[in-house]
């Protein structure tokens, strides 16, 4: 078995957001993964494409590469919090100042591994450089399930911070029998014959 069939990502969940400012310059200042030369990002309206370059020349500009997806969001950021204010000047109401804020776009990495992370050749670096993303998010959370050389690992990083996590393998209840979910049909008292 090769180096590359021994690196697999079998879950993944991501929650992460971060401003699309930052992200620029995480990517401008990242150092990559070996076998990745660049990530190439592109924009199609509010969606973002973080796209593998790969360092082997054989490899086709036809052939897919992996990919990160995320969505473009655009959120309110309040200088200082509003809840805050409002209660500190309740008896105040009516001489209230607005509060300062601006409108951030965010780059937001929500979903499982076929939402967020894309085709198979140099999944598991572009993996990694999501890990590197999330350790830059302020807010969400990223868990994964993950295989190096036969070795399964698992991932969990919330808010920017590495946490410990463990791969548990369960296996469901099951009582011997059969079960379905489905209709049955030939009982179904609101089928007439």
């Amino acid at each position: 078995m090769s180096k590359e069939d021994s690196r697999h990502v079998y879950r993944l969940h991501s929650t992460l957001e971060l401003p699309l400012e930052e992200l620029h310059e995480f990517l401008e200042t990242a150092t990559y993964p070996e076998k990745v030369t660049d990530v190439e990002l592109t924009r199609r309206n509010n969606t973002l494409i973080l796209k593998a370059v790969s360092d082997d020349d054989s490899v086709s500009k036809y052939t897919p590469t992996a990919q990160l997806k995320a969505s473009v969001t655009e959120n309110r950021v309040y200088e200082e919090d509003p809840d805050e204010r409002r209660n500190s000047f309740r008896w105040d109401e009516e001489e209230e100042d607005e509060i300062e804020s601006e409108l951030v776009e965010f780059a937001a990495f929500k979903g499982d591994r076929e939402t967020v992370l894309q085709n198979s050749l140099l999944q598991y670096e572009m993996f990694q450089v999501l890990c590197a993303i999330a350790q830059e998010t302020e807010k969400g959370t990223l868990t994964a399930i993950s295989e190096t050389d036969g070795e399964l690992e698992a991932t969990r990083i919330v808010d920017g911070e590495p946490r410990p996590a463990d791969v548990e393998v369960v296996e469901g209840p099951r009582d011997g029998k059969a079960t379905s979910a489905g209709v049955n049909w030939r009982d179904n008292k609101f089928i007439s014959d």
